[in-house]
């Protein structure tokens, strides 16, 4: 077992969670995580809208979270884990690095949540990175083909 890939998956099942509470409880949560007004206030007026992409956001992270206890050998190999792994710890580290450009210059966020959620995707990505290059090595390619 892998215990970063440990980590990096329960750091994703726990931000699906997150926003599963986002679902659950509204506009309040929706404003307290950086959503944005628009998303707060289309939740307050009942709109399926922010339930829908806050469900494929929860769809997405479980999947990631999947795929890193997957590698971890915490359950059964899944296909293209090395690929997927590859995309899930790019997407992480791009969005972490990406996300600080965007704090002087918010585009209808606050500078806190540029900050807060870049941190958050650069420390699950480094995570990520760091358990796959230990595990590279154990993952089979065998799977990849099919």
């Amino acid at each position: 077992m892998n215990r970063l890939l440990i980590i990096a998956g329960s750091l994703s099942a726990v931000a699906a969670l997150m926003h599963i509470g986002c679902i659950y409880f509204g506009a309040q949560w929706y404003r307290f995580f950086g959503a944005g007004e628009q998303m707060a206030l289309m939740a307050e007026q009942g709109s399926l809208r922010p339930t829908i992409i806050t469900s494929v956001i929860v769809v997405v992270l479980s999947i990631w979270s999947a795929y890193a206890f997957s590698a971890a050998k915490l359950i059964p190999q899944l296909p293209l884990i090395r690929i997927a792994l590859i995309v899930i710890t790019s997407i992480y580290l791009l969005r972490g690095i990406a996300g600080f450009f965007f704090i002087n210059n918010p585009i209808g966020r606050s500078p806190e949540f540029w900050f807060w959620s870049s941190a958050v995707c650069l420390i699950f990505g480094l995570f990520h990175l760091f358990g796959l290059k230990q595990q590279w090595p154990k993952l089979s390619g065998l799977k990849e083909a099919r």
